[in-house]
This record gives C-alpha cells, structure tokens and sequence, in this order.
C-alpha cells in the first residue's frame, strides 16, 4: 500500500512582484529530495505575478446587479444554496450579499469567466477573492504548465533535484466512480470541466467526494486519480491560511469584508508550498 507523507512549508505572504521562483527553492532547500512532488498554490503565484484584479474601481452593469442582488440573495440563499447542503452561517451571509461589492465582483467574473460561470456562487472560473486585500481577486493563471515547468527547471538548476512540481487550487474536482469532473476551466487532463453552475450544483446535491483540483503537472507522469489525491494531502496540511472564504477572512481579523489589509495578510503563516513523498513499504 502506497503512503504518502506532507510537509507544508512557511513562506513570507507573496505579495505582486514577489520573487516566488527564489522563496520555493529556498523554502524546499535541505527538505526535498529527488521523486518527490512540490505542490504549489496557484493563487499565491497569481499574486506574486501581480495576475489580481481591484474591483474596486471596476464599474458594475445592471446584469451584475442582478446578478448580486437577486441572484445570489434569493436563488442561491433560500434555493440552491439549500439543496447544496450549505451550512447555515453560509446562507445568512449569502442572503445579505453586499449589493455594491457584490455586484463589481460579478461583472469582474462576466469579464474574464463569462456568463456560465458568473452564476456560481463564488470562485467564478477560479476567480478567487480569499486571502487577498481589499477588493483584491486573484485570476486564474493563464498557462499552469509553463509556470510549473520554470519552477521545476529552476529547482534543477539550483539544487540539483529532480522533483514533480503540480499547480493546484482549491476549487474542487468532484468523482463519480471513475470519472472526474469539476466547473472550473483548464485543470489536468483527465478531469473533465464543464457545465459551470450545474455541475456544482448536481455534485453538491448527490455529497460526490470531492478534492482539490491540480491544474498542471510536470516532471513526472500522473493519472489524475493520483494527481487528486496528492494534491488533496497537501491542501488538507496546508490549511486556509488567513481563511477559506472572503468572509472568513474578514471575521479572523474582526474588519469588514473589504478592509483587510496587506499588512494584516503579513501577519499570517502562509503556506504556499508543500512537499509530498510517497512511501512504497
């Protein structure tokens, strides 16, 4: 039986221009060895590379509005948030959805996910707006594979290790027996995207099993099934760093949703990278 062992390493917050290629080899210097997996948030490189949005000087469209005030506080809030089994703390701020923020952070998911995906209730087309500042979202990095192939080039050139370096987000990937499905765009081959809205909706409705989502994976070749379950280890020990969700995030720090700032982020133990090694014995 194959087990795997996780260690989550701590790094300063990245912030845009962070040099995150130099903080992974010295985060994982003296602690990898070669044939492990280096798994790497894709949000936290997003950051780094200055890929975020501020929604707040975006200008929101009466289709965001509808979107914001009765899309998400009536139909997600009292109907499809219930048949998704959320949890009631969820709901009730679900259905007080901040008309003014809610709605630049619609028309910012209209922009760059498109409309399939502007009626999720969050995280739209990886659009992600946890551990951010402000009005901050993070976009969804445009070309996973190349960014995975530079780290994994520039562990070699600097430490001489020959590792597997998976991108991985939090968005879930959802299995029903052998088959892999999530509604967020571009993950690894053999994970299905589609359907948007109702494939949450249809996942989260049946309680599928469900795991982080890795987007690219280099220096090794991993059947998706394997590729999930590493990259659900190394989100299980990496935790939500300053929470799961906007909300969360704001409460942790007793500020309002929009009031988190980066130095408060700073504070934080962030852990971007995580190493996994399998053990054959």
């Amino acid at each position: 039986m194959t087990r795997y062992y996780a260690l989550a390493l701590k790094t300063t917050y990245w912030t845009p221009g962070t040099d995150y290629l130099a903080e992974i080899v010295n985060a994982i210097e003296k602690k990898v060895e070669d044939g492990d997996f280096v798994v790497v948030s894709e949000k936290a490189v997003s950051t780094a590379r200055g890929n975020i949005v501020d929604e707040s000087i975006v200008k929101s469209s009466l289709n965001a509005e509808m979107l914001a005030v009765f899309w998400m506080r009536v139909v997600w809030g009292y109907f499809l948030g219930v048949v998704c089994h959320f949890g009631q703390r969820l709901l009730h701020r679900i259905r007080s959805y901040p008309r003014v923020g809610g709605s630049r952070h619609k028309q910012v998911a209209l922009e760059f996910a498109g409309v399939q995906q502007s009626l999720m209730f969050g995280s739209e087309g990886g659009i992600d707006g946890s551990n951010l500042p402000y009005s901050y979202v993070s976009l969804p990095l445009r070309n996973a594979r190349k960014v995975a192939l530079d780290i994994q080039s520039q562990i070699w050139i600097k430490l001489k290790t020959n590792v597997c370096v998976i991108i991985a987000d939090t968005d879930k990937t959802y299995k029903f027996r052998n088959f892999f499905f999530t509604p967020r765009p571009k993950p690894l081959k053999g994970i299905h995207s589609f359907g948007g809205t109702a494939t949450y909706i249809i996942a989260r409705m049946l309680k599928l099993k469900k795991s982080s989502t890795p987007l690219s994976v280099v220096g090794c070749n991993l059947q998706a099934s394997e590729a999930l379950k590493i990259t659900n280890i190394a989100d299980k020990v990496r935790g939500p760093g300053a929470g799961a969700t906007v909300w969360d995030m704001a409460a942790r720090f007793q500020v309002k949703v929009n009031a988190v700032s980066w130095e408060m982020l700073t504070k934080v133990g962030h852990q971007p990278i995580v190493i996994v090694r399998k053990n054959m014995h």
